[in-house]
C-alpha cells in the first residue's frame, strides 16, 4: 500500500511540521511513504530522502521565508481561493492522510491540528498594538476563512484525528464530529537526558507567539531566573528584552535546546492558547519537570505533582514557581517525568496510526 502524507509547507522540521515529518517516518518501515506539500526546503527534501521517503513539491513560491508567515500565506491561498489543491494529482492507489489545513483535498483521514481564529482570538491581548487593530479588522475575513476550511475538510475526509481532547472540543464548537484523538509524537531516542548534567539555577522557558509574556515577566520580578529561546523575537514586549532576570537566547538547535531541557532547574510555560504544546513534553522528555496551566493541551501531558505542576492562574504559578525555585523538589520527579514522555514517543503514537490504516483501508 502506498500512503500520501498531505502537510503544511516544510520550511523547517519543528513546530507544526514535525508531526507529519515523524510519523512518515514510522510508517514508512511498513508503507511506501509520500510527503506532499505546497513547499518543501531543500533542507527537508535531503531529510525525507535520507529516511526513504518521497518528496512531492506543488513548487508554490513563497514571498515569506518566515515559517509562520509562510502558514499564513498558503492557508490564505486554501482558504479564500482553493488554489493549493487545484495543483494535485495523486496515484489511484495512494491512500491519503491530510495533516494540512492548508490543502483540503479527499483523504481517508484529516489530522486537525488547531483553527487560526480561534489561536488568535487567545493570543491577541499579548500581542504589540499594532497587531490587535489588524486582527480586529480582519477577524470576520479569518472567521470565513476558518469556516470555509473546516466545513470542506470535514466532508471530504473519512476520519477526522484531533492531537487533543481541549483540540477536539474546539472543532466541536465548529460543528465537527472528532472520531479519534491521537496525540502529537516526539521523538525520545533523540530527546532524552544528557548523562552527568549538573542542574543549574535557572528556569527555561519558551518565547513565541502563544507565549503569556505578562507572566513571564511577574516571574522575572520575582528574582527567578529566566533563560528563554525561540525566534520570534519581535512579539517579545520591551520591558523583557531588557530585563534583569532575563537571558534571551534566540534561536537554538535542538541539540543546544537538549542541553537547556536537561540542565535546567525546571521549565515554565505560560500560554494563551496551546492545543497540544511541544514545549511541556520535550521537558520532559529530558528528564525536567514543568509548570504550566491545568488546562487545554498542557494540562493534558504534564501530570501534577508527579511530571509537573498544574495551576489554576497567574497568581498560582508565581506562587509556585517561586515555591519550587527556593525548595526545590524530589529527584523521583525526573524519572517519572521520562516514564511519561515515552507514551508520546514517535514509536507509540506510531502503533495508533497504524491501528487506524488497518481499521480504515
Amino acid at each position: 500500500m502506498s500512503l500520501c502524507i498531505v502537510t503544511d509547507p516544510l520550511i523547517n522540521d519543528f513546530g507544526p511540521s514535525r508531526p507529519a515529518i515523524l510519523i512518515a517516518r514510522e510508517l514508512s518501515k511498513k508503507y511506501r511513504v509520500k510527503i506532499l506539500s505546497t513547499y518543501i526546503s531543500e533542507d527537508i527534501l535531503d531529510k525525507l530522502e535520507s529516511f526513504g521517503i518521497f518528496p512531492l513539491s506543488l513548487g508554490v513560491k513563497l514571498h515569506f521565508s518566515d515559517s509562520s508567515l509562510a502558514w499564513v500565506e498558503a492557508w490564505m491561498r486554501e482558504a479564500f481561493f482553493s488554489a493549493n489543491r487545484k495543483k494535485i494529482r495523486f496515484d489511484d492507489g495512494d491512500l491519503v492522510l491530510n495533516f494540512s489545513n492548508t490543502i483540503i483535498i479527499p483523504s481517508r483521514a484529516w489530522f486537525v491540528l488547531g483553527l487560526t481564529t480561534y489561536a488568535l482570538d487567545h493570543i491577541k491581548d499579548e500581542l504589540p498594538w499594532y497587531y490587535k487593530i489588524i486582527y480586529k479588522i480582519g477577524r470576520p475575513l479569518i472567521l470565513y476563512g476558518d469556516k470555509r476550511i473546516v466545513r470542506r475538510g470535514s466532508k471530504l475526509s473519512g476520519v477526522i484525528v484531533a492531537t487533543s481532547k481541549y483540540c477536539a472540543d474546539i472543532y466541536g464548537k465548529f460543528g465537527v464530529k472528532i472520531d479519534r484523538i491521537i496525540y502529537v509524537p516526539i521523538d525520545c531516542e533523540k530527546f532524552k537526558p544528557r548523562p552527568n548534567t549538573s542542574y543549574e539555577s535557572y528556569v527555561l522557558t519558551y518565547f513565541g507567539k502563544e507565549t503569556k509574556f505578562s507572566t513571564i515577566k511577574n516571574l522575572a520580578d520575582a528574582d527567578i531566573k529566566i533563560k528563554a529561546f525561540g525566534s520570534k523575537l519581535s512579539y517579545v514586549p520591551k520591558e523583557l528584552r531588557n530585563h534583569r532576570n532575563i537571558e534571551l537566547l534566540g534561536r537554538v538547535s535542538d541539540e543546544e535546546l537538549i542541553e537547556l531541557y536537561s540542565s535546567a532547574l525546571y521549565t515554565v510555560f505560560p500560554f494563551t492558547n496551546e492545543e497540544f504544546g511541544y514545549i511541556p513534553v520535550e521537558s520532559m522528555a529530558c528528564g525536567t519537570p514543568v509548570l504550566t496551566f491545568a488546562y487545554q493541551g498542557p494540562g493534558e501531558t504534564v501530570i501534577n505533582g508527579k511530571t509537573g505542576w498544574l495551576v489554576k492562574n497567574d497568581e498560582e504559578m508565581i506562587k509556585t514557581a517561586k515555591k519550587i525555585w527556593m525548595k526545590g523538589y524530589p529527584e523521583q520527579m525526573r524519572r517519572d517525568c521520562r516514564s511519561r514522555a515515552f507514551e508520546f514517543d514517535v514509536k507509540n503514537i506510531a502503533k495508533q496510526w497504524l491501528n487506524l490504516l488497518e481499521t480504515i483501508h
